[in-house]
């Protein structure tokens, strides 16, 4: 019987980082992802917020209750497998703004960051739209009425 001396080849990334090596594995927790993929989105001007109607709410209490931080990846979704990675976004979206432009600008930088910071491959970024921030929906904001108080 023949023996091979070859070496499987580490699994690598488009980003070339190897995950598996004959020195060790590099394991990439799904929530450092969701993480990553969260951050990424709300680079993209556009992008109001992330999560649907009950993790914005969820996410608005919890912004009200001292010393507790933000999600990073509300409303982000991911599968994370050994040299993939697979992300689910749902956003809310500026009036005004071209959701197609902003979906393919929130898609290319999402996959540019996960790649770049974890060697893994992005197979797919899928993106739903929830809503449309108006101005003055946000009792932040001044409202536009045209008048001056």
């Amino acid at each position: 019987m023949a023996t091979s001396t070859e070496e499987k080849s580490p699994a690598r990334a488009e980003s070339g980082a190897p995950l598996v090596t004959s020195q060790g594995t590099t394991t990439i927790a799904s929530t450092v992802v969701q993480k990553i993929a969260g951050l990424a989105a709300r680079e993209i001007n556009g992008v109001y917020d992330l999560g649907g109607g009950m993790t914005r709410a969820f996410g608005a209490i919890r912004d009200r209750i001292p010393g507790a931080n933000a999600s990073a990846g509300q409303g982000v979704s991911v599968e994370v497998g050994e040299k993939q990675a697979a992300v689910d976004l749902q956003l809310v979206v500026e009036y005004g703004v071209s959701i197609a432009d902003l979906a393919r600008a929130v898609r290319s930088n999402t996959i540019s960051a996960i790649e770049q910071m974890t060697g893994l491959e992005v197979v797919e970024v899928n993106i739903v739209v929830n809503d449309v921030n108006l101005p003055g929906d946000n009792p932040d904001e001044p409202a536009a009425t045209g008048r001056v108080e």
